[in-house]
């Protein structure tokens, strides 16, 4: 699963890597430890037009009584996602991008578990593949979004048993493509990304805690995972 991420960048940044036409203005971000249940920046498209907006994490389907179903739908599997009532719609018409700098995970281990933050060996600015949804409650429209997970790729399978789908940049225009609605076209993308770009560097437990929040919290706490022997 893909429960806590962070997103560290600038307006200019999210624009060079998403060449998103509005939504972007004076945007800041410096979020060290993200959590389930709160309003994040996914990346759209709508009438033809990259746009930035800010969604609630946790999947809400038009069709749900209330909004607690968001604690479940958090992630999607790749695997049924074309099939899962939650997410049949949304995977053939309302697909996004999750932009993030990092992404943590727990290894279970002697003595605890260990988080991890894996990030792109580069340093860059990346997006998993999400997916969204509006729903209407009491209090008026919520917009929703979830993040796709699929099986590990071998860094990754040290640590836990699923990771995120990370879309490549050559890939955004793809997967974003509204017309693009046959799950025959769009399952290709979701899959595991090369282990060889990715880096697993343990952090503190300072993260294990939602409350906790800064620089800090990124920093590195023993060697990185692929690099050892």
């Amino acid at each position: 699963m893909c429960g806590r991420y962070n997103i560290i960048t600038d307006a200019q940044a999210l624009f060079d890597a998403f060449r998103v036409e509005a939504g972007l203005e004076g945007a800041t971000l410096a979020r060290y430890n993200v959590a389930p249940a709160t309003e994040q920046l996914v990346i759209l498209s709508e009438g033809g037009h990259r746009q930035a907006r800010w969604h609630h994490w946790g999947l809400i389907p038009h069709w749900a009584k209330d909004k607690t179903i968001g604690y479940k739908t958090i992630n999607a599997r790749g695997e049924t996602v074309a099939t899962k009532p939650a997410f049949r719609a949304a995977l053939r018409q309302r697909r996004c991008l999750v932009p993030a700098t990092g992404f943590y995970e727990w290894k279970v281990q002697e003595g605890g578990k260990q988080p991890y933050l894996i990030k792109l060996r580069s340093g860059e600015l990346f997006s998993f593949a999400g997916l969204w949804e509006t729903w209407t409650g009491p209090e008026g429209e919520l917009r929703s979004f979830t993040i796709v997970t699929t099986e590990p790729n071998a860094l990754m399978a040290r640590i836990h048993d699923r990771m995120p789908v990370i879309i490549p940049r050559a890939q955004y225009a793809h997967w974003l493509d509204t017309a693009l609605q046959d799950p025959a076209q769009i399952q290709p993308m979701i899959a595991s990304y090369p282990a060889a770009e990715l880096e697993a560097v343990p952090v503190g437990r300072a993260v294990n805690s939602t409350r906790n929040q800064g620089p800090e919290l990124i920093e590195p706490a023993g060697t990185p995972l692929d690099q050892r022997a």
